[in-house]
Order: structure tokens, then C-alpha cells, then sequence
């Protein structure tokens, strides 16, 4: 599946995640469409857990313990999802999910801090980190942009932009 084709499914199911699609359609998908193409893959494997919820890992600073953040590990292939930290739990789940949809999940999730993405295979040491703050104010950007060049026409709720 193509990007704009992932893409024009985000959009269509926006409404259902609280999302205007006039967000969705000037702000959120060019800038998942921008970081997508910056990936190797358009899908990647993830694992969930047997509640179907993401496998969230919380990961601490070496150098200040008490600083930790929550992330997301995304695999290029079925296999690396597999071996990821040794043994597979049979209660976990290996998902296949387009890039542009994990992305939009970073996004809406609020509980996320990161997406790690292993774009390698069977190379754990080369991994993209994409920051669920970073990727928020790049949307937030682009809707403040859209507002001001035109603020007549815009269907962008303030509290999003």
C-alpha cells in the first residue's frame, strides 16, 4: 500500500479519532506523508499485547535513573518483532501496520514519549527515534500556518492549532 493510499485512509477514518478532516487533510497527513517518506518501509511490525494494546517499553536514563519516557518499538521485519528481547511471550502478538498509521498513533496517543523504529534488519544498533512532542509541534506548526494564511476559510478548531 502507497503512501497517499495509507494516507487517504487516515483521513477518511478522522472523524472516528476526534480529528477534523480538514486537519487531517492541511496538517497532519503532509507531515506524516514528509516523516513516512523518510523511512525505509511502508508498514512495520509491532507487537501487542493479548488486550490488543501496543507493548509499551519504559526505557530510564543512564545518567539520571529517575528520568524515564515510554516508547514503541516498530521492526522491518516479521523476524526481528520475533527476537526482540529474546524469547516471544505467546500472549504477544506481532502486528503488521503501515508507516503511516504508526506514525498518526504516535501522534494520538498521549501515553507514547517515542516511536524506535529498527529499519534493518537484524541490525539493532541502527535504530530512528521519532519523538511524539516533536512530531505534535511540527502538526501544530503547520496548523498555525494554515490559519494565518487563511483564517477565513479554515475549519481548524484553536484548541488544535
Amino acid at each position: 500500500m502507497y503512501l497517499d493510499e495509507q494516507l487517504e485512509i487516515l483521513i477518511n477514518e478522522a472523524p472516528q479519532h476526534g480529528v477534523p478532516i480538514a486537519v487531517m487533510k492541511k496538517a497532519v497527513a503532509p507531515t506524516l506523508k514528509v516523516l513516512a517518506s523518510q523511512l525505509k518501509h511502508e508498514k512495520y511490525y509491532v507487537l501487542h499485547g493479548k488486550n490488543g494494546s501496543w507493548l509499551v517499553t519504559t526505557l530510564s536514563n543512564r545518567n539520571n535513573p529517575k528520568e524515564e519516557k515510554r516508547v514503541i518499538y516498530a521492526f522491518s521485519t516479521k523476524k526481528d518483532a520475533e527476537t526482540f528481547q529474546g524469547m516471544m511471550n505467546p500472549e504477544i502478538r506481532i502486528i503488521s501496520i503501515p508507516v503511516t498509521h504508526l506514525l498518526f498513533e504516535l501522534f494520538a496517543v498521549k501515553s507514547i514519549d517515542s516511536l524506535i523504529v529498527q529499519e534493518f534488519p537484524g541490525n539493532k544498533e541502527q535504530q530512528v527515534e521519532i519523538s511524539r512532542t516533536k512530531l505534535q509541534t511540527i502538526i501544530q506548526e503547520q496548523l498555525r500556518r494554515l490559519q494565518l494564511t487563511s483564517p477565513k476559510t479554515n475549519n481548524i478548531p484553536p484548541n488544535l492549532a
